[in-house]
């Protein structure tokens, strides 16, 4: 359950860098590369779990 919230949290934060990165205000244009590579593929395995197990974990798709 932990792990879950933690990439809610990660997908909340990808969703509005991507809000920002239309801006030109993006986290891309204030971190370096590395750290943003980084960033990037915490939120894509986020994306992952939350599509693979979401199911499992919440309570209004009926389980």
């Amino acid at each position: 359950m932990k792990l879950h919230k933690i990439a809610f949290i990660l997908l909340i934060i990808g969703g509005l860098n991507w809000g920002l990165e239309v801006l030109g205000y993006g986290l891309a244009n204030y971190l370096p590369a590395t750290l943003m590579t980084v960033v990037y593929v915490l939120v894509a395995l986020s994306a992952l779990y939350e599509a693979f197990g979401h199911k499992g974990m919440c309570k209004a798709c009926g389980n």
